[in-house]
């Protein structure tokens, strides 16, 4: 709104020229969405205990957490109205990149506040059918990875490897349903992360943090050269949605760190998930994004080889066993004796590390 309402009012008075700038924009769209949550927050987990929206906590989960049971969940709503204002105010509307990862990010996030709703209405964690919910996030991610693929440069369906300037190979029509796999990969591996207090909330920070930078860099054309990353016209402004998904996280986290007085929910991971998938597409950060979200991936390779595992040694032995103790790998060290506490700050850290190695990579290749 500022960039198309605002700015033409220059000519009158010259500071406002600031809005122009990706920087300032950027910053105050983070500002607004932390204010936002932190303005708002009690008043919207107040709501959301008055509408009996608590935490349905497994059974099958570590025996601790069922002191979590009955806190207000869909806290996701703080990241869709906080982010949904900043982007209003401070992003520039005719820019289809960010209308397109707007797109993902309400698209995920109507998902998960189904999953989350049915969940509390019939007192379980079962909520969307898993093979339902498949279905849905493949439409979401398909529509996307179809416009990206005719909307999109010339190197949209490349693959670029960290390490490396020069793409690798050229998927063609094939980046099509690999882009697919990306997104619902992310949206998912994010929920799997989200499974103690703050836990998921930082990892989501330090990403975003990451996102931000590269989208800034890859939307300007001397910076993108000078680094030998692709060059994405338009790509910049994702910089302002990336920082008000950070100010959101902030915000966020002001009520999420242990003990929780609100718990993310469905419709937040599967809503900011999907938003890092489809901007890391947008970027030709497909394959770093396994570094970035490196915490993600851990997250996810723990459930794999724990299912597989088990079916192994069932089919070897007759015996099944597991090689953790619960996935994902967050419960393994919980049941292993750690704080919940120190598995988040610890989990923090590999998240940080994570986003670190893979920013070093715009500048070892």
């Amino acid at each position: 709104m500022f960039l198309e309402w605002i700015y033409p009012l220059v000519k009158y008075f010259t500071p406002l020229n600031v809005i122009q700038y990706l920087t300032f924009r950027g910053a105050y769209s983070a500002i607004t969405a932390l204010l936002i949550c932190y303005l708002f927050g009690d008043k919207m987990i107040l709501e959301l205990g008055k509408l009996k929206f608590g935490q349905v906590v497994r059974l099958d989960g570590p025996q601790t957490h069922l002191a979590k049971q009955g806190t207000p969940t869909m806290g996701g709503v703080f990241f869709i109205f906080s982010i949904s204002v900043s982007v209003f105010f401070w992003e520039d509307w005719d820019n289809v990149y960010v209308w397109t990862a707007f797109f993902a990010f309400i698209g995920f996030g109507a998902l998960g506040f189904v999953d989350d709703y049915l969940k509390i209405k019939r007192k379980n964690s079962e909520g969307v059918h898993p093979w339902g919910k498949l279905v849905w996030q493949f439409v979401v991610a398909g529509a996307i990875a179809v416009f990206l693929y005719f909307y999109g440069g010339e190197d949209q369906t490349a693959l670029y490897l960290p390490f490396y300037k020069n793409p690798v190979v050229d998927m063609g029509i094939w980046w099509i349903p690999f882009a697919m796999l990306l997104v619902v990969g992310e949206s998912n591996a994010v929920n799997l992360a989200d499974g103690l207090d703050g836990l998921a909330t930082g990892l989501i920070l330090m990403v975003f943090i990451a996102l931000a930078i590269l989208s800034y860099l890859s939307g300007r054309v001397d910076f993108s050269a000078y680094l030998g990353i692709p060059y994405i016209p338009g790509s910049g402004e994702l910089t302002v949605l990336c920082l008000a998904a950070v100010g959101a996280c902030v915000g966020f986290l002001w009520y999420n760190a242990h003990p929780a007085e609100v718990i993310m929910g469905d419709v937040g991971s599967l809503s900011m998930g999907g938003l890092i998938g489809v901007i890391a597409l947008i970027i030709k950060k497909e394959i770093l994004m396994l570094i970035l979200g490196g915490v993600f991936v851990l997250e996810v390779a723990s459930v794999v080889l724990q299912v597989l595992y088990f079916k192994w040694t069932r089919w070897r032995s007759g015996t099944p066993k597991r090689l953790f103790r619960m996935a994902p790998l967050h419960h393994h060290f919980e049941l292993s004796g750690w704080a919940e506490t120190k598995v988040v700050t610890r989990f923090w850290i590999l998240g940080g590390i994570f986003a670190i190695i893979g920013l070093s990579t715009l500048k070892i290749q």
